[in-house]
């Protein structure tokens, strides 16, 4: 794990880069990689590296360079598979000076080219200038696991880095909001295709490579997920016994380290699961971290300490006070580069902390939802389409709409709870299951905007992007089509939150569930061995039974629940006040002030809106941080 970053200047700039200019902005990234640090400068062409040392401690510092020093690299992540192609390279005859993963994708690159991306197994994200050619080649591996942002400025020159910051630093950009995606980053935890909320800045796509040359950017997908065929198997014992052995492989590959490593441990299904095979594949006891409140709402480690207990770890807990939450949460803001989508980031920062006074490597259990139908929305989403489709066939159109009034004035809870049914919305996925499960949907941001933003915003729809990755997937499953949606959005934000907040604390993080073959495996799963009446995870389930305490396989998904909503109506009422309703934050001319006043009034008065206002402090913050040039510490 580590962090990375270069420019490039074309020819006809005659401009080279300078060393200094480099240095501060690979350092700047200086908390993904503590460990050391190394710098290439080639008249216009300069790649920067920051290193957490994991594999190969003594001869694996970057930039790396080929035999002939025609190709050197910069790379972040970890390719579990490197030592498989090591002999195959050697008899080819590449030449070997270490044992990391980074000089196997140099030889792989060497001999293969772009194709060398099939070919790896893991998370990275990496860059090779090759010289002869002179051309950079970026790739970003096929999950989204590592992170990869670059600006195309107007003369062609190209920047690139783990994190925006880095951008920012290198003077890549002028840091200015990018109205466009607004819409969206309010609706879902975040912009879920290439653009960001940073105006000029883009992010490479998970399953995609990138190449430079004189100036002009070719970008290309190497990946994408099928669903079908469906997998054949005489019987289901067959098929949950063979999902098991390669999710057994995938927790065994990410063991793969030459410093401690540990688990991250809420006491959930997906966590308890790897525990539970990393218990089978390691002598010495498990290091597991938990993270709580107070509040017992929000308190989890009863269950954690249930299966701590079961498989005998070394287990560790932190336990979070509000104070702490909203201390950190400005300098989080910094580390994530855009606002936080989830109030999960904090929590996931402290466990993080304290999993570092220990290890430096963890195990997560992002993944399993989105790949096997982990949440309750698909459920709902799938009754609700099927329902909807036979009410629309069969009532005619003046019918429903006197439905959809009588549901309009009816009072209180009833009202909310039908007007997400198809009996006040259109029975399709973008009102069923976007909208429907939203943070600011379409009605909410009705009316939020001032009319300059509104201007500025145009016809952009919250969900074009959504509606983007559900036209590229290829699936007869309705579920299937929702899992490559979420696969491609939800979860690119689950994991830049886990990148980013581990690597805030300088830990590697590793997600088992996200082993590609295991994905491309679940992927052509039938539909019932991931959703099945009200079990989801069904195939996990199944696999985890003898193995898990039922307590911990029967248990509803709780995520990273964190008390915020009570906090913001009672002692922490003054950060709505600071980073909402301040002169400070409406002068800005982006959100209506009427509209956020009746907001936070209903907050107040006992309707739960935290989401919603997590999100507009975080904006706030993030405008105060990046737009306005404060520190974090500086934000109040």
């Amino acid at each position: 794990m580590c962090g990375i970053n270069g420019i490039v200047f074309t020819k006809d700039s005659g401009r080279s880069v300078d060393r200094d200019r480099l240095g501060r902005m690979r350092d700047i990234l200086g908390h993904r990689g503590p460990d050391a640090a190394g710098i290439f400068v080639d008249g216009r062409v300069g790649l920067g590296h920051r290193r957490l040392s994991i594999v190969d401690l003594k001869s694996g510092d970057q930039p790396m360079f080929s035999d002939d020093r025609s190709l050197v690299i910069v790379y972040n992540g970890e390719v579990y598979n490197h030592a498989d192609h090591r002999e195959e390279m050697i008899d080819r005859g590449h030449r070997y000076h270490s044992t990391s993963d980074t000089e196997t994708i140099l030889n792989l690159y060497k001999e293969f080219g772009v194709e060398c991306v099939h070919r790896l197994r893991g998370m990275f994200a990496f860059a090779i200038w090759d010289e002869n050619k002179q051309e950079l080649f970026i790739a970003r591996d096929r999950l989204g696991v590592k992170p990869l942002y670059y600006v195309h400025d107007d003369n062609g020159n190209v920047f690139f880095a783990s994190e925006i910051k880095a951008l920012i630093e290198a003077g890549a950009i002028t840091p200015g909001l990018n109205f466009s995606v607004l819409p969206e980053q309010l609706a879902n935890h975040g912009t879920s295709y290439d653009e960001t909320l940073f105006e000029g800045v883009r992010r490479l796509l998970p399953g995609h490579w990138l190449k430079w040359r004189d100036g002009r950017i070719t970008i290309e997908k190497f990946w994408d997920l099928e669903f079908d065929p469906k997998h054949i198997f005489p019987d289901e014992d067959t098929a949950v016994s063979e999902w098991f052995e390669m999710f057994r492989e995938s927790v065994r590959l990410r063991l793969m380290s030459d410093v401690p490593l540990g688990m991250f441990l809420s006491g959930g299904i997906d966590s308890s699961a790897i525990v539970a095979v990393m218990s089978q594949l390691v002598d010495e006891p498990i290091k597991t971290f938990s993270v709580g409140f107070a509040e017992q709402e929000a308190n989890e480690f009863s269950f954690a300490r249930q299966v701590a207990q079961k498989f005998n770890t070394d287990h560790h807990e932190i336990t979070i006070t509000p104070d702490q939450f909203f201390e950190a949460l400005p300098r989080l803001v910094w580390h994530e580069d855009e606002p936080l989508g989830f109030e999960a980031s904090v929590p996931l920062y402290f466990v993080s902390k304290l999993a570092q006074e220990h290890v430096k490597v963890v195990l997560t259990g992002e993944g399993s939802d989105e790949t096997l139908a982990g949440y309750a929305r698909y459920r709902k989403a799938l009754m609700l389409l099927g329902y909807g489709e036979k009410y629309e066939a069969l009532t005619p159109d003046f019918v429903r709409g006197a439905v959809r009034s009588g549901v309009a004035a009816l009072p209180g809870r009833l009202n909310k709870k039908l007007t997400r049914t198809f009996l006040s919305r259109d029975a399709d996925i973008e009102n069923l299951f976007f909208d429907n499960f939203a943070i600011f949907g379409k009605e909410q941001q009705s009316g939020l905007f001032t009319s300059a933003t509104a201007e500025k915003i145009g016809n952009t729809s919250p969900y074009q992007n959504l509606h983007r990755w559900l036209n590229e997937v290829e699936a007869e499953s309705l579920l299937d089509r929702l899992l490559y949606v979420d696969t491609r959005s939800y979860l690119h934000e689950l994991l830049m939150k886990q990148d980013q907040m581990s690597m805030a604390a300088s830990i590697e993080s590793r997600v088992p569930f996200l082993d590609h073959k295991l994905v491309e495996f679940a992927a052509r799963l039938p539909e019932k061995m991931k959703l099945r009446g009200h079990d989801t995870k069904w195939i996990l389930r199944k696999a985890m039974q003898g193995i898990l305490p039922p307590e911990i396989l029967d248990r509803p998904k709780m995520g990273f629940p964190v008390p915020l909503g009570s906090w913001l109506r009672g002692p922490f009422r003054n950060m709505v006040d600071e980073y909402i309703l301040s002169e400070r934050s409406l002068r800005r001319g982006i959100f209506n002030a009427k509209a956020l006043k009746h907001l936070v009034a209903e907050h107040d008065a006992g309707e739960d809106h935290t989401a919603r206002m997590f999100r507009l402090m975080n904006l706030e913050i993030w405008h105060r941080i990046f737009i306005d040039g404060e520190t974090p510490e500086r934000t109040s």
